[in-house]
């Protein structure tokens, strides 16, 4: 029985599937008059129990993990995760959590449960049968669980969360692959001709995202004033392409241009106008600024294949084109761009995530900060081979 709750003035009502009629149509009841959310998920979950009881149904006592997250949680989690996301929480709940945990009671699921499920994912967790799930992975699974039973709280269904105690594995950091200037310099120059130069360059002077370049329409570029601004991305849900929001609400933003990149944008309208003329009533106009030569839309993962087969014909070392934006924020941090503005070309939520994630760039930049500072405190020659200038004497 499905059901939802809204606040009425200062009461919470809610509203709950009660069965077709006899002409099939849906119809709902409501309750209303309580003081808090909490008291009206409360009733809620009396009175499905009540329904459940009255036509043969599971009580909530004795409801499974696995009927409680396809059932009930998946559905309602769908509002509000982007496409892909959901996707991918889906299949870690059907192919992981389920076959493992499904037949247990949400009432009865333990916090010893949880952890040897995540030891058995970490020994012996690959469908294929080939190995464990990488801990990340695993760490992803605790992650959607945590959250299906912190709601399962909040509806009323339990008092307490057993996976809040849980013993995920421990994130471990993973060497960045990047490219150096002079190695990214030899990626553009090896694809100086190729049809999507423009798309390239613009994720190595920007650090947009495979997703944020290939969503980007001309109603958001500007080469008048060479700003662009990102305000859909493009994923992969269900192997279809999806338009979506930016990944984060600090995904929205204004990114400014450099001149090469403008020509070149210049450079792929006029190109793709030329396609458009020779396509006639067969040009899909989606708007897009990098789309195949009938204006339809660029698969992700075809993008990330022909990043691949150029990477290899360059002959450059082995890198995702992901690592491309690490290698664009990597340069700009070790060209000491300031953080903050490397985090909001980038993005990020905010700039620890910017000096989390790149910290490998820091370390130099500490001592070359040390050094200026010592400099210009103790008046000698700084790094750069200059004295910097004595402070004023006072009186």
């Amino acid at each position: 029985m499905n059901g939802h709750f809204r606040k009425r003035g200062q009461s919470w009502y809610v509203w709950f599937d009660i069965g077709p009629g006899l002409d099939g149509r849906r119809r709902q009841k409501s309750v209303g008059g309580f003081a808090t959310k909490r008291e009206a998920q409360a009733a809620f979950v009396e009175l499905r129990d009540q329904h459940s009881r009255r036509n043969g149904g599971v009580p909530t006592s004795k409801l499974a993990l696995g009927q409680y997250l396809v059932e009930e949680w998946l559905p309602v989690a769908k509002t509000s995760l982007r496409p892909s996301t959901w996707t991918t929480t889906c299949h870690y709940v059907r192919a992981h959590v389920c076959p493992a945990l499904g037949h247990v009671a949400l009432k009865g699921l333990t916090t010893a449960q949880l952890n040897a499920f995540y030891s058995t994912l970490l020994a012996d967790g690959r469908r294929d049968g080939r190995g464990g799930l990488a801990p990340e992975s695993v760490r992803h699974v605790h992650g959607i669980v945590h959250k299906a039973i912190t709601d399962a709280v909040r509806w009323g269904y339990l008092a307490r969360n057993p996976a809040t105690h849980a013993r995920p594995p421990v994130r471990r950091r993973v060497e960045m692959k990047v490219w150096s200037p002079l190695e990214l310099r030899a990626f553009l120059a090896h694809v100086a001709g190729d049809r999507l130069y423009a798309a390239w360059l613009l994720m190595a002077t920007t650090g947009m995202r495979r997703g944020e370049v290939l969503g980007l329409r001309w109603v958001d570029v500007d080469l008048e004033r060479a700003r662009l601004s990102v305000v859909q991305n493009l994923t992969v849900a269900d192997h279809q392409v999806v338009v979506g929001e930016p990944k984060t609400a600090k995904g929205r933003r204004p990114v400014a241009l450099d001149p090469a990149t403008v020509a070149a944008l210049w450079a792929h309208r006029r190109a793709q106008e030329g396609e458009r003329a020779a396509a006639g009533t067969a040009w899909r106009d989606t708007g897009l600024v990098f789309s195949l030569p009938d204006g339809s839309v660029i698969h992700p993962r075809r993008f990330s294949r022909w990043f691949e087969q150029r990477r290899q014909r360059a002959g450059l070392p082995p890198i995702r084109l992901h690592d491309v934006r690490h290698s664009y924020a990597t340069a700009a941090l070790a060209a000491k761009v300031a953080p903050k503005v490397v985090s909001e070309r980038l993005g990020h939520t905010n700039v620890m995530a910017t000096l989390d994630t790149y910290s490998h760039v820091l370390p130099t930049m500490q001592d070359e900060a040390a050094a200026t500072v010592a400099a210009l405190v103790l008046n000698r020659v700084g790094p750069s081979g200059h004295r910097p200038p004595a402070p004023p004497m006072k009186g």
